[in-house]
C-alpha cells in the first residue's frame, strides 16, 4: 500500500497530521467553528501553529467552547481568570481582543444572517484553489486577505492582519492551499466537483 503524500509542513507530528488530514483547507460553514478558528489564528500571532494546536482543548474549555454569545459577555473577573490559566496563551491583548472580536462577530452575524454568509461571500461561496507545487512558493497573504483584513478592522476586529486572515482563509477552506501532489488537495477538489462548486 502506497504511503499517502501530504504537504511537507506536517512532518511526522501526529497533531499536525490529524489537523492537515481532517481540517485544513476543508470548507467550514458553522459560525461557532468559524469564530474558533478566527480566534486561534489571532492567538498564533508571534507563535507557532503547533503551540496553538497543543493548547486547543484548553482554549475550548477556557472560552466556553468558543461560543461568541458567551465570550462577548466576559468582564474583568473572567479576564483575570483567563490570565492565570497556565494551559492557554496568557496574553492580555489577545484575550481582550477575543472579547472584542466576539462582539464584532455577533454584529456581523446579525447584519448578514450569519458570519458564514458574510465571510464566504468574498469568494462567492466557492473555495479558491491554489495550484502550488512547493511549500516554499506558498504566499503569506493575498490581495483578498488584504481586503478582508481592512474590512474587519473597520468593523472593530483586532488581531486580524492580512497574514492572520490568509491563514484563517486556509484553515476554513476558503482557500485550498494543499500542494498539488497532496492527497487532500484531490479530495477537496473532488468534493467540490460533486457539489458543483468548482471554479
Amino acid at each position: 500500500m502506497n504511503e499517502k503524500v501530504r504537504c511537507s509542513w506536517t512532518g511526522n507530528i501526529p497533531i499536525y497530521i490529524d489537523y492537515h488530514d481532517n481540517e485544513w483547507g476543508r470548507p467550514v460553514h458553522d459560525d461557532v467553528k468559524l469564530f474558533e478558528m478566527l480566534i486561534l489564528e489571532g492567538m498564533q500571532a508571534g507563535l507557532s501553529w503547533l503551540t496553538v494546536l497543543n493548547k486547543r482543548e484548553a482554549f475550548r474549555e477556557a472560552f466556553d467552547g468558543f461560543d461568541p454569545n458567551k465570550v462577548a459577555l466576559y468582564g474583568d473577573t473572567k479576564i483575570q481568570e483567563l490570565m492565570v490559566n497556565e494551559k492557554i496563551i496568557r496574553n492580555r491583548l489577545k484575550i481582550n481582543a477575543t472579547i472584542i472580536n466576539a462582539r464584532a462577530f455577533l454584529n456581523v452575524a446579525e447584519k448578514h444572517g450569519s458570519f458564514d454568509k458574510f465571510i464566504w461571500k468574498y469568494v462567492d461561496y466557492i473555495p479558491v484553489t491554489g495550484h502550488w507545487k512547493r511549500h516554499e512558493d506558498l504566499p503569506a497573504t493575498s490581495p483578498l486577505s488584504d481586503r478582508i483584513s481592512r474590512d474587519l478592522k473597520k468593523m472593530g476586529f483586532k488581531f486580524v492582519g492580512s497574514t492572520t486572515i490568509y491563514s484563517f482563509m486556509r484553515a476554513i477552506g476558503m482557500v485550498n492551499d494543499h500542494l498539488t501532489d497532496c492527497y487532500v488537495f484531490e479530495e477537496i477538489l473532488n468534493e467540490l466537483l460533486h457539489d458543483g462548486k468548482s471554479r
